[in-house]
């Protein structure tokens, strides 16, 4: 969204000089009590493999930093339930149990993730029967019954529906379970069901819309969700905004990545979280990180331009004080979805630089840019 900002100047670390990025980040305050003084929880999601939850060292890592959790793919419904009644909530459970003793929150992602290729697969070949619009309505409702019931009040924040938008042409995706009921339709019982069933919970709908113009469908087809939704009295509480940021646009070539072209990304975005925020909506951060493929090979200079691109993002982002929660999609490079994602790659074929943490878990830039946009937000009312 923000992208190539190969000229930006290079941010340090931390302000604390004669020491290295990393035994920096170790003497500075841990990001999670920067935001705690904000009204802010900051945190990132796990996965449960052996190279994050797996690993004591990016374990101590999290539990420095954060104050919150969420599991990348262990509370998804195909990790759940990977078979039809064969719940396998070991993973889950695990990490709660430790982000519990760690004193940590956790939020639960997701109940719902509608592109039908992230399915459980024996959900989309489910047979409903000869009523399938009942069909599919008991299934909903027994698998958020068991989840919900499971986890219990142990999540107070739930992406209940994810993706639901797509970006090609801003229409609701279609699936097994939306073509019976109606996509909407789904929708809305979603939320009913998670507001019956988790009714202490914020209950947030999560999209990875940007700010950029090849986003403008996408922006507006969840905009419209929205308005559909207040319409209809559905019980959604926020909007979770993913924040995969950075160089994810290519509808213009690369022309609408200077500064002019940051600064009307920057305006469009502003303009679409007004009109999320004018229903009445909630905002949280949910999957931040930095996609850093049009940026120099030069270390420096490309963690120069993730830092300078996440401060844009992040000062105006967190300057809505509604928005109470800030998660990454990951701490460190090494464990990022986005160097394995071929939808997007490095053209050099290069690792990519996306989190706060190198493949060492040493500060970067990154790192210091969040803490700067943190202490410089406005508060949180209690």
């Amino acid at each position: 969204m923000l992208g190539a900002l190969a000229g930006a100047t290079l941010l340090p670390a931390l302000a604390l000089p004669g020491l290295s990025h990393a035994a920096a980040a170790d003497a500075a305050e841990p990001l999670k009590e920067i935001a705690r003084r904000k009204g802010l929880r900051f945190g990132t999601a796990v996965g449960g493999g052996r190279n994050q939850f797996g690993d004591a060292a990016y374990r101590a890592l999290v539990e420095r930093e954060c104050g919150i959790i969420v599991a990348e793919n262990e509370m998804k419904w195909q990790g759940l339930e990977p078979a039809r009644d064969a719940y396998r909530f070991g993973p889950a459970d695990a990490m709660l149990a430790w982000a519990r003793d760690k004193g940590m929150a956790m939020r639960g992602h997701n109940l719902f993730w509608q592109a039908e290729k992230w399915l459980p697969a024996w959900v989309a070949r489910e047979d409903f029967g000869a009523d399938p619009k009942r069909g599919v309505e008991a299934l909903m409702r027994k698998h958020v019954k068991t989840v919900c019931e499971h986890f219990g009040s142990a999540l107070d924040s739930w992406d209940v529906v994810n993706e639901a938008v797509d970006p090609a042409d801003g229409k609701l995706r279609q699936n097994a379970l939306t073509r019976p009921l109606g996509a909407i339709e789904q929708i809305d019982l979603a939320f009913r069901l998670a507001h019956e069933y988790a009714p202490h919970a914020q209950l947030v709908y999560n999209d990875y819309m940007r700010g950029d113009a090849g986003s403008a469908r996408h922006r507006a087809g969840v905009l419209a969700l929205l308005a559909e939704l207040k319409k209809r009295g559905t019980p959604v509480d926020a909007l979770g905004l993913q924040s995969h940021i950075g160089s994810w646009d290519d509808i213009d070539g690369g022309k609408n990545q200077g500064t002019s072209g940051r600064q009307r990304d920057l305006a469009e975005w502003r303009r679409f979280l007004d009109e999320v925020t004018g229903m009445g909506y909630g905002l949280l951060i949910t999957e931040f990180d930095v996609n850093d493929r049009r940026l120099p090979a030069d270390i420096a200079r490309r963690d120069a331009g993730v830092a300078a691109a996440a401060r844009d993002y992040l000062d105006l982002t967190l300057s809505y004080p509604g928005l109470r929660d800030f998660l990454l999609w990951g701490m460190s490079d090494n464990i990022s979805w986005l160097q394995t994602w071929d939808e997007a790659p490095r053209k050099d074929k290069l690792p990519m630089r996306p989190c706060p943490y190198d493949a060492q878990l040493r500060a970067k830039p990154l790192r210091e840019a969040i803490a700067a946009a943190m202490r410089g937000m406005p508060a949180r009312q209690a």
